[in-house]
């Protein structure tokens, strides 16, 4: 919207001097009052503000935080969407990222900054709102951790949804008590739905049925961190990594300079760190995220994990197919959160993040069976979530390693770290503290630490064929048709199958069996799913299957017969033996457990 500056600004040229000069008054002045015309009606058309605007203005917004969906306000989604907007430019690569991390050969002494330095850490982790629980996690072994935060360090108003099953795996990892579960815990419910354009509704218990409050959860592990010794930069930024031989130099912008034996970089999505790994390179695929917390449901006792109410539409020149989440918040009996979501393909035609929640405004309420009127809008959420085929992202530097959103570890169907930082959370602190200890980080030492793992990138296959795509040749209602017959698949092979895939783990039994059940009641949709997925992908991802059939294979047969003789192995082969291990594992999907 043209602000009224803007609008002087723009009139400035007519104050005695035309940008069109003409020998003939008449035209002159025609041309004047024509180009004036023009301004007011632009003006005046784009300062007409969305319904989006006018909700989003009406909110009292405050206590913003970092992170994935810490931002509330409209200008904030204004700038989101001006980043979303260069992802989806027409040039393969994005502009030359700044180069944040620079290697230097020698030790750190000689560095002209070593003289300045304010502290010696073991590991400094840049990015709080996820990395409070890996230095926590590290604190907890006896390493002296800093945290570099850019803003504040505390938690979102908006809640995070897991299992309890998942909030356990920060208790073995040391960094809560199980007492605190109860005590983060804003809300819980059950049954959770699952269901595609009214062809029926599969009901499962204890799926992403707890409300956890990132304040009081982030607050809980903050404290602990300090009390440990920990040391907090708030409100500071990553300016450069310089790499030497002995130390990693990390300058900040505010003047700050630290040395450190390890820096993780967790600063989630668009860390500049990642930027300059990637090269500027544009994501493989995109979750576009928007919703609201709003007051006034009435029915609020249960929850959907994956809803869909429509077939593929058309928004602007993109065709999108939309799912839903919703979720009884914490805050109030009445209040409930709905998330609507697409997976796109990042091009010029993808829609803007305030068009979806244009949409959302249309297709919310008769999803939630209510009215507009009867809510009232508490928060309204967005976000973008990229994400990459070569995922995780193996560390490019040495003393460098990416963690949670910044190193791709999470599913390419999940719009959230949180759930994948749990699961992984144990494997990592306790691979990094090993790495550490044994001084084993160069880059392919740390690489092991984010290997291939064929389960994650297995999912592609189902981000692709949930996306919606132009020209397919498929049945507008396909994708739902496609997801209602694997659910109802899954839901017949039971628990063991349905359950893992509901929390984003592939495994290969569950995997070979449903989609063997599937060919078997549903051979005719087979060339729909070519059609929609392309051969090509197909053939990629049998690569990928085999691989996730032999990890499996190598994880059940191979790892107990190694782990056997790993203590008489001298340190640094056993650190990459433990590495394999865990890779079979957690790349097969062996570690969850019902």
């Amino acid at each position: 919207m043209l602000s009224g500056t803007t609008m002087m600004v723009s009139l400035r040229p007519f104050n005695g001097v035309s940008p069109y000069p003409s020998k003939h008054p008449l035209v002159h002045r025609n041309r004047q009052t024509a180009l004036r015309g023009t301004i007011y009606m632009s003006a005046q058309t784009q300062a007409v503000p969305s319904r989006t605007q006018r909700i989003m203005e009406s909110i009292s917004v405050s206590g913003e935080v970092g992170g994935a969906g810490g931002a509330y306000s409209y200008n904030a989604l204004k700038r989101l969407d001006g980043i979303w907007s260069s992802i989806c430019s027409t040039q393969t690569v994005q502009q030359a990222p700044q180069q944040v991390v620079s290697s230097f050969p020698g030790v750190s002494s000689r560095s002209v900054l070593a003289e300045k330095q304010v502290d010696k850490c073991d590991v400094v982790v840049c990015g709080g709102t996820l990395g409070i629980f890996i230095a926590t996690a590290l604190i907890a072994k006896g390493l002296k951790v800093c945290i570099v935060e850019r803003n504040i360090l505390k938690g979102r108003e908006q809640e995070w949804n897991i299992s309890r099953k998942e909030l356990m795996e920060l208790v073995e990892a040391g960094i809560l008590d199980e007492d605190d579960i109860e005590e983060v815990t804003a809300v819980s419910f059950n049954p959770n739905r699952c269901g595609f354009e009214n062809k029926g509704e599969i009901w499962v218990e204890d799926i992403l049925n707890l409300g956890v409050s990132p304040v009081k959860l982030i607050e809980i592990v903050k404290k602990r961190f300090v009390s440990f010794g920990g040391v907090i930069f708030e409100g500071c930024s990553v300016s450069s990594i310089n790499i030497y031989d002995d130390a990693a130099i990390l300058q900040l912008a505010e003047g700050n300079i630290l040395s450190s034996r390890l820096i993780i970089d967790a600063m989630g999505n668009f860390s500049p760190v990642v930027k300059q790994i990637r090269g500027g390179r544009k994501p493989d695929g995109v979750c576009l995220v928007v919703g609201s917390c709003a007051r006034g449901f009435k029915e609020n006792s249960t929850s959907d994990v994956i809803y869909s109410s429509s077939s593929v539409k058309k928004v602007g020149n993109a065709e999108v197919q939309y799912f839903w989440e919703a979720f009884p918040a914490g805050s109030g009996p009445l209040d409930r959160t709905t998330y609507m979501f697409t997976y796109v393909n990042p091009q010029p035609t993808s829609p803007k993040l305030e068009e979806l929640l244009e949409d959302y405004w249309d297709l919310m309420p008769k999803y939630q069976g209510v009215s507009m009127d009867s809510l009232e809008i508490l928060r309204v959420i967005y976000g973008i979530f990229p994400t990459y085929r070569d995922s995780p992202l193996p560390a490019a530097f040495n003393r460098v390693l990416q963690f949670g959103d910044a190193s791709g570890i999470q599913s390419p169907v999940s719009f959230g770290g949180f759930g994948s930082l749990t699961r992984h959370l144990g494997r990592l602190s306790n691979g990094i503290y090993e790495a550490i200890d044994g001084d084993f980080l160069d880059s392919y030492s740390l690489s092991l630490l984010n290997p291939y793992m064929p389960n994650l990138s297995a999912s592609w296959l189902f981000q692709r064929a949930m996306s919606a795509k132009k020209q397919s040749n498929v049945p507008l209602d396909f994708i739902n048709e496609l997801l209602d017959i694997n659910f109802k698949s899954m839901q017949r092979l039971g628990d063991p199958v349905l359950r893992p895939f509901l929390q984003d783990v592939i495994q290969f039994g569950p995997l070979a069996k449903t989609l063997g059940l599937v060919m078997l009641t549903k051979p005719q949709i087979l060339p729909s799913i070519f059609k929609q997925v392309d051969i090509p992908v197909l053939i990629d991802w049998s690569r990928h299957f085999f691989m996730l059939g032999y990890y499996t294979f190598l994880s059940t047969y191979m790892d107990p017969v190694i782990r056997s003789w790993l203590n008489g192995l001298p340190s640094k082969v056993r650190y990459e033996w433990k590495r394999h291990l865990e890779a079979w594992k957690y790349g097969s999907g062996l570690d969850y457990r019902l």
